[in-house]
């Protein structure tokens, strides 16, 4: 009789433990989020990238002449010479003929960050930016391998994250330059299904409802620079400093001013975050 009594009993406990996990499972769908992010858990990380051109002398006769085929189909001489340019502008975008020299970023939710970048100077110093409640770190690297590794390390503790054009740049270029680097890389699912916000938000293609009106539509894509201006946030682009200049500062040595720069995108990512979620998220 008591070994029954002790089988009902194990039975009765196995069965309000199932329940309890079943409801945990609904209120997980019904909130419509996917069971293997934890929305409600670890905050959100808010980054950007900086890029810089590597020289020609990285890549063989082969490869230069690959590079710069289009220059060459030129009728004259000045078009071949212009046409080169042109694609040498281009090398910083293409993460195999450029390198990641900075990584800014900030944790959406207490305000505080940190910003990798590549340096010859080790001095290292937090300052209070005026643009977020809590402190960011400026962390100098000594190489890119230092860079994205710090960087994965830090991206393994957070569930979701926010970019702005990360599912076109930032995020393939970190995946492309980790594998040619040997780098682990610790999230592997940021460029999982497009249509939804976790665990990727991708603000330029939220503010344009995933291009649903192509490139000259109602919706149609401005780059974050316009954005900010429209709804009334500091341009990052204020100091008089794009992403056209990074090439040229850290051929100046002026490493500092480009993780500067990327710290003020990535602050007006996360404005612009707030916007969207305030008033247009849940738009389908």
């Amino acid at each position: 009789m008591r070994s029954w009594v002790r089988v009902w009993a194990r039975v009765w406990v196995l069965l309000w433990l199932l329940s309890w996990h079943l409801l945990w499972l609904l209120l997980r769908l019904g909130d419509g989020a996917p069971l293997t992010y934890k929305t409600g858990g670890m905050p959100r990380l808010v980054f950007d990238i900086e890029t810089s051109a590597v020289g020609l002398e990285h890549f063989d006769d082969v490869q230069q002449e690959y590079l710069f085929r289009e220059a060459e189909r030129q009728p004259t001489e000045d078009d071949k010479a212009r046409k080169r340019a042109e694609i040498s502008q281009q090398f910083s975008l293409w993460p195999f003929t450029a390198q990641v020299v900075c990584i800014a970023m900030i944790n959406a939710d207490s305000g505080k960050g940190q910003v990798l970048y590549q340096s010859d100077d080790f001095d290292e110093e937090a300052l209070e930016s005026a643009d977020t409640e809590g402190s960011v770190e400026f962390a100098p690297q000594v190489d890119e391998v230092e860079l994205l590794t710090a960087f994965w390390d830090v991206a393994k503790r957070y569930d979701s994250i926010v970019t702005f054009n990360g599912r076109g740049f930032d995020v393939p270029f970190l995946y492309l330059r980790s594998a040619l680097l040997n780098v682990p890389i610790t999230r592997k699912d940021w460029l999982g299904y497009r249509y939804q916000t976790e665990p990727h938000c991708d603000l330029a293609e939220q503010f344009t409802f995933y291009n649903v009106s192509g490139r000259e539509g109602a919706a149609r894509k401005f780059n974050l620079d316009f954005y900010c201006k429209a709804f009334g946030i500091p341009s990052p682009k204020a100091m008089g400093i794009s992403g056209m200049d990074v090439s040229s500062l850290l051929a100046e040595g002026r490493h500092r001013d480009i993780a500067e720069y990327c710290l003020r995108d990535v602050v007006a990512t996360v404005d612009l975050h707030k916007v969207w979620e305030e008033r247009l998220k849940g738009i389908k």
